[in-house]
């Protein structure tokens, strides 16, 4: 008997909130949104075959925290629908910086967590009813995709496009900053800190007749080209969808994945100017530039990779808690994180009692940033010490990873902002062909490399980092032990 054939299905569906106004998440200054610039996306491919499944559910969001997972995933099998298994759905973020905030305060990250709060009252819609509106909608997504499953093929290959570049620069005494490269700073600047991931890794699907039905976009670089603005966005996404279903077919399925990228931006941090005049002269913006990066290396992956599309792929899927353990936080750590805090605190008063002063401020556009800085990062900052205590009964993160393969191909997914040093081991060693790694399949914290944790700044400092270099490399060792189970040598 010939093995049973692959089943692939796709969906998408609008995430845009259907209540506003709503806090938009990214910054450490609370943003009420101001509108919708263009439409989020919940885009979800399942793969089946031979009893075996993976659903990849991409979300134009910031993170995926785990009550979100949670919720869709209980939403699904309260449903009641045959064959899915809840527990084998990833759900992974574009890290768009200019989506709605779905995160509340985490108790496993020391309960301070900043996202959700703000400090002072922004009649905004509360997180909950957006994250109730959205697991439901995710869930029917979930199902649809499942319920239109055909026979079809997939083929996969891989190119570059130059999208993330590492936004680390390291001054003449060691110390690292993120961004902040400019001409007052540019005398001090010795080298950028750490590797940059310029690959694009692409998976087609097609349909019975051979026609593309869908794909599956790879890249190492979060999408924040517009992470300042107080409107809704999909950022890149929205028009590099726009360009691919312009060249490859209206209807085309596009799902978006982050690779490896805790340490990279979409954003150029040196030769702006220049940029700056090209852009002008070509009529273009930047997130259009980068649609027609990618664009160009799906292209040139396409035609070439069409003749080995296949359906059997003799997919393998497995899920793994691993207890991380906790950044090793020191007394001192702690002392120089509440000094800050303290200060900010005496910061977010003063701003608080003017605004209760003058209520007549709250008039003015955009009142509340002082305010709300002030107090989130306060709160980061304390959240050094409620891990401190914490961590002195329960020293791991348990933390979800998959690792799917299919034929010589293989995706391994981790729930954090991963510097790219680790991308670059597990890719390395990987039995398979190809390595598709999937960040931001959780809560998106940052977990900084050795090398950025002696530079420090923000991103690789105790208040960034639940998890460290330690816990960081014993997850690339266990992923790379994952997917050799799966891909034997």
């Amino acid at each position: 008997m010939n093995p049973a054939p692959l089943q692939i299905g796709w969906a998408q569906a609008d995430i845009t909130p259907e209540q506003f106004p709503v806090l938009v998440s990214g910054q450490f200054h609370a943003r009420v949104s101001e509108g919708v610039d263009d439409p989020l996306s919940a885009t979800v491919l399942v793969l089946e075959e031979g009893g075996e499944q993976v659903i990849f559910v991409s979300l134009d969001l910031v993170c995926i925290p785990n009550d979100l997972r949670d919720g869709v995933r209980e939403r699904v099998a309260a449903r009641g629908v045959p064959g899915i298994e809840p527990g084998k759905i990833i759900l992974h973020a574009t890290h768009t910086h200019a989506g709605p905030e779905v995160r509340s305060p985490d108790p496993l990250l020391g309960g301070t967590t900043p996202a959700g709060t703000s400090g002072v009252d922004l009649g905004e819609v509360p997180v909950q009813v957006y994250h109730t509106f959205l697991c439901e909608r995710v869930a029917q997504t979930v199902i649809r995709a499942w319920e239109t499953r055909e026979p079809g093929t997939v083929a996969w290959g891989i190119d570059y496009a130059v999208i993330g570049r590492n936004r680390r620069w390291v001054d003449g005494a060691g110390v690292s900053t993120m961004y902040g490269l400019n001409r007052e700073s540019a005398p001090r600047f010795r080298h950028i800190e750490g590797y940059e991931d310029h690959s694009l890794n692409l998976l087609a699907t097609y349909d019975a007749q051979g026609n593309l039905s869908g794909m599956i976009v790879n890249i190492p670089s979060p999408s924040q080209e517009s992470e300042q603005h107080y409107r809704l966005s999909a950022d890149f996404w929205c028009e590099t969808r726009r360009e691919l279903r312009r060249r490859f077919g209206d209807s085309l399925f596009i799902l978006p994945q982050c690779s490896t990228a805790g340490d990279l931006t979409s954003h150029r941090i040196m030769e702006k100017r220049a940029n700056e005049r090209m852009q002008r002269l070509r009529n273009r913006s930047e997130r259009e530039e980068i649609a027609l990066r990618i664009a160009d290396a799906v292209g040139r992956i396409l035609p070439v990779i069409a003749t080995e599309r296949t359906g059997q792929t003799g997919l393998r899927h497995q899920v793994r808690s691993l207890p991380l353990p906790l950044n090793a936080l020191r007394e001192e750590d702690v002392a120089a994180a509440l000094e800050e805090a303290a200060t900010l605190r005496k910061q977010y008063e003063e701003e608080k009692a003017r605004l209760e002063a003058d209520p007549s401020l709250r008039e003015k556009p955009r009142w509340y940033i002082r305010a709300t800085f002030a107090y989130r990062r306060m709160k980061w900052l304390e959240g050094v010490k409620n891990r401190f205590e914490q961590m002195k009964e329960h020293p791991t993160l348990p933390v979800e990873v998959h690792a799917v393969a299919l034929a010589d191909i293989a995706f391994a997914s981790n729930p954090f902002e991963y510097y790219v040093d680790y991308g670059m081991q597990i890719k390395l060693r990987s039995p398979a062909t190809q390595t598709f790694l999937i960040q931001l399949a959780g809560g998106g914290t940052y977990v900084p490399s050795p090398r950025s944790v002696q530079g420090g700044g923000y991103g690789s400092v105790p208040a960034s980092n639940p998890v460290g270099p330690e816990g960081g490399q014993k997850l690339a060792e266990e992923t790379v032990c994952l997917l050799k189970s799966l891909i034997p040598a």
